[in-house]
């Protein structure tokens, strides 16, 4: 009898593996891949477990190329291919403005405040408060902003990547979404925990790695799923969704899709809380052996976020306009846009192995971002407010000790985030919106040497509390059926979508930040003296150059010409990628050359700014 249930039980599971279309070498790649990540992040645990600075930044020696490499695996994340192809087949590939408009920033962070923060050796950016402000208000200031992000923002953004394996794994492993968080999650919070950054980094250059391969591949079979890439581009020609930039027939008025693209485009870039490089981004710049490195690691960053990870993905999205084309039923075409990535990767890898490998792609994706984020989260947690505010004389490994128990609270909270969301699309909007209105506070602290902690304190309370409002007003709407962050209010006439509500953040944060400056004293000029000697910022900084003894190394006049022709490169380079693939294809050349050229340009002003 024993024998009889015994065969049974394995007669299910085949039927359950025939079901979801994955082999047992499917299975095999997935267990060897979970293994592998786990062996490369155990091998740095006594590298990372020394101390603070070698658990949150690799002791400051990390390689250019693993430092960028791990900035995009961050940001490939298992939610990303799924929201694109989501938004394009809602919108178009012009939603994506989103986030081709902080290319402008972050080329500036390469040309100007990857060095700074390099300079500053910091553990974290928050430290930086209390370096370029003084007072309790910089300490204030520095515990407020730990707290914000590395709970709400860093439990929003985890949420979301939760949720996208889960529906990942629902799909197309079958198994159900909360038993497929916790068993990823497990494994990637056990060598995260163990390695710290060395083994967040080294595993990243390995998932990144994995990803691409498998986003490449599935963008190959899909492709030929309908007819090779010639067939593809007859197949969505005319169609408005493949365009680069939104429809210019309803005018720009509020509301409209040119009115979303003009603020992505004019505001956006520096009206966030990443305006100056962002939490986790500065992380990695501060980990860098120097600053060349942090540079370069910064730009290859932004290069492979633009140019290498985002085709792949666009490929898929306009295969599945194709395969899954609209069907007129709403909640039909709206099931369809939430699983159209892993729908397409289910039909056409059929090949033994593959859909192994695209699963274990996808897994990789959810582990670098979610490594980053409990490393990252840590870092807030125990040095900028465990270590500044409570316990301030431990040693170095009871720090490094107590990060542990921090991961393992941030997954859990990540957990019961992700059980309560909606739209992945409007987590990451209520993200920007949150932090929009402090973000030319923190470009301006590095150029101007009136700007104080109760600047960023009253602007960011200003876009927080703006935020929050719109998100009750939501809630009041929807009741019963709201959930976070699901659907924008309406009211005044309005519906309040991101774009819309960066015209109400914005003004009222600057306001409330320029406000603040004025009305309250200027931080200490000893402070300002003794960063301005560390860093060694640009500006508006008065006579503090002069007392400080030391030249500015920030941007010069051939730096911001670098920079702007660095804006030309990137956005070249990117679309000339998409005209090549979706046509005309003469364009395509024509923007590579353009590309060429800026490239040139940008590397020849940066050279010769270096040089004098």
């Amino acid at each position: 009898m024993g024998l009889d249930r015994l065969f049974g039980y394995a007669s299910q599971l085949a039927d359950w593996f025939r079901q979801h279309h994955l082999t047992w070498l499917d299975w095999l790649i997935i267990a060897g891949y979970c293994a592998a990540t786990l062996i490369i992040g155990f091998y740095f645990t006594r590298r990372s477990g020394k101390n603070m600075t070698d658990y949150f930044v690799s002791g400051r020696s990390m390689p250019w190329w693993l430092l960028g490499t791990s900035m995009i695996a961050t940001t490939f994340a298992a939610d990303t291919p799924l929201a694109v192809t989501s938004d394009i087949r809602k919108q178009g590939i012009w939603a994506e403005w989103f986030w081709f408009s902080l290319a402008v920033g972050q080329l500036l962070t390469v040309f100007s405040f990857s060095g700074f923060w390099r300079r500053a050796e910091v553990l974290t950016d928050n430290q930086l408060i209390e370096m370029r402000y003084s007072g309790k208000p910089a300490a204030a200031l520095r515990g407020f902003k730990a707290a914000l992000f590395a709970t709400v923002f860093n439990l929003i953004v985890m949420g979301w990547v939760l949720t996208a394996i889960g529906d990942v794994s629902e799909v197309i492993i079958g198994i159900p979404k909360v038993p497929a968080i916790v068993i990823f999650s497990v494994i990637t919070v056990v060598y995260c925990t163990a390695g710290g950054l060395w083994a967040v980094a080294a595993t990243d250059l390995f998932q990144f790695a994995l990803a691409m391969a498998g986003m490449v591949v599935l963008a190959f079979y899909a492709v030929s799923a309908v007819g090779g890439l010639d067939a593809l581009r007859a197949a969505v020609a005319g169609d408005e969704r493949m365009n680069f930039f939104p429809p210019m027939g309803g005018g720009a008025g509020i509301g409209t899709p040119l009115f979303g693209f003009l603020m992505f485009v004019l505001v956006r870039w520096w009206a966030t809380h990443n305006a100056d490089g962002g939490g986790y981004l500065i992380q990695r710049m501060a980990a860098a052996k120097d600053e060349r490195h942090s540079r370069l690691g910064t730009l290859w960053f932004v290069i492979g976020l633009y140019a290498v990870r985002l085709w792949p993905w666009v490929i898929v999205a306009a295969v599945s306009l194709v395969l899954f084309p609209i069907t007129g039923d709403a909640a039909v075409d709206a099931e369809l846009d939430r699983t159209a990535f892993p729908l397409v990767m289910k039909q056409v890898l059929t090949h033994p192995g593959l859909l192994g490998l695209m699963v274990t792609a996808f897994i990789g994706a959810f582990m670098s971002t979610i490594d980053t984020h409990l490393n990252w989260g840590a870092s807030y947690i125990i040095n900028d407010i465990y270590r500044r505010f409570f316990v301030k004389d431990a040693s170095e490994r009871h720090y490094v000790k107590v990060s542990y128990v921090a991961n393992l609270v941030i997954l859990a909270l990540a957990g019961v985030v992700a059980a309560n969301m909606g739209t992945i699309r409007k987590a990451w909007e209520f993200v920007g919106a949150m932090g929009a209105g402090v973000g030319a506070f923190l470009i301006l602290r590095w150029f101007w040497w009136r700007i104080n902690a109760w600047t960023e304190i009253a602007a960011l309370t200003a876009s927080v509390a703006v935020t929050g409002a719109f998100e009750v007003i939501c809630a009041a709407q929807n009741r019963g059926a709201y959930k976070l962050f699901e659907t924008p209010a309406a009211f005044a006439g309005i519906k309040w979508g991101f774009p819309e509500k960066l015209l109400v953040i914005i003004p009222v944060s600057f306001a409330a930040g320029m406000a603040a400056t004025y009305l309250t004293e200027p931080t200490k000029r000893e402070r300002l003296v003794e960063f301005f000697r560390k860093v060694r910022p640009s500006g508006a900084w008065g006579d503090i150059p002069v007392e400080a003894g030391v030249t500015p190394a920030g941007l010069s006049e051939r730096g911001v010409a670098a920079w702007l022709a660095s804006v030309g490169f990137i956005y070249c380079l990117t679309f000339g990628i998409g005209k090549l693939l979706f046509g005309p294809v003469y364009l395509g050349w024509t923007l590579l050359c353009d590309s060429a050229v800026f490239g040139w340009l940008a590397w020849s002003l940066a050279r010769d700014e270096r040089r004098a």
